[in-house]
């Protein structure tokens, strides 16, 4: 097959995941919405980058916005106004990233239950392996070549200190976060969603970002990151609904990213407000690029896009 076959029959591939994707949640009950990509301020999380956008207003003035690195601030506001159960498959921008599972610009689809926890999204990303594998045509199984995982049973589910323990030989995590993700990278990460997906559950409160902390344990947050053939394939949490906890959060990131030389965004103060009237509810967000990439059986990002070049 020429190059342009590979490419037509890689997006054809695409376009089957894709609408696998919408048609497990349409089943479900959710409906799809769309939100702003250009905000007026993005996620604070210190490792991330927003892509700033110049523009102007109506009165000729300039301001400056930012291509959203998540939509994650303008779904929870739906949820704040009464959505129950909503996805967005869309385009989202991280600056300074790049190689073979990272680009400055990708794909995600991200969804939400009012009235859920993080446990009712594991169940979600179960099906939505399942019904990928099915429209790849490797059912029971998807993966690269030596990656490959089954999905047709249970998926593996541990907490972050068990991995700890199983893999890297720790009792418990390191305190600092550079010698948490040291070792979780060298020693752990290797080891999750080998033979099957791996449901990495009970990140330490530090981590927790957006999260709600576990209740009887706050030391670690109702947080979850799903592995699947050598991949990080999604990040998902229970939804933290206290907007002064929030902003506190948002402060402290604040402060590191100044610490570390970054640039220090604004806060959210619209999604801060709406965040008081949000129901509890779950959230996730899964890279599509790479939910392909296992599909498909390729190692790059740049295999599974139309124009790798952007």
């Amino acid at each position: 097959m020429t190059d342009a076959g590979n490419q037509i029959a890689m997006l054809e591939l695409r376009d089957g995941i894709v609408r696998g994707l919408r048609d497990v949640l349409h089943r479900e009950g959710f409906i799809e919405v769309e939100t702003p990509y250009l905000v007026p301020a993005p996620g604070q999380e210190v490792h991330l980058e927003a892509l700033p956008v110049a523009s102007r207003g109506v009165d000729g003035r300039e301001r400056r916005r930012w291509l959203h690195t998540s939509p994650e601030y303008a779904m929870k506001r739906l949820l704040a106004r009464g959505m129950e159960k909503i996805f967005q498959v869309c385009r989202v921008w991280r600056d300074r990233e790049g190689g073979d599972l990272h680009q400055v610009e990708f794909t995600m689809i991200e969804w939400y239950r009012a009235g859920a926890d993080y446990r009712a999204l594991m169940t979600d990303c179960e099906e939505l392996l399942r019904e990928t594998a099915r429209r790849a045509g490797t059912w029971p199984r998807l993966g690269r070549t030596g990656h490959e995982v089954r999905v047709d049973g249970p998926f593996e589910r541990m907490t972050v200190a068990e991995a700890f323990r199983r893999h890297a030989g720790l009792e418990a995590p390191p305190a600092d976060e550079e010698g948490f993700f040291r070792a979780f990278l060298e020693r752990v990460e290797p080891h999750l969603g080998r033979e099957r997906p791996t449901i990495l559950t009970e990140f330490p409160a530090s981590m927790a970002a957006l999260a709600r902390l576990k209740p009887g344990d706050p030391s670690v947050a109702e947080r979850f990151e799903l592995y699947a053939g050598g991949l990080e394939l999604a990040n998902a949490f229970s939804e933290l609904a206290d907007p002064g906890e929030q902003r506190r959060r948002f402060l402290a990131e604040q402060r590191e990213r100044r610490a570390a030389g970054r640039e220090v965004y604004p806060l959210d103060e619209a999604f801060l407000r709406d965040l008081g009237r949000m129901p509890s509810a779950a959230g996730i967000a899964l890279g599509v690029d790479r939910l392909v990439m296992l599909a498909a059986g390729v190692d790059a990002i740049r295999d599974v896009v139309a124009f790798p070049e952007a």
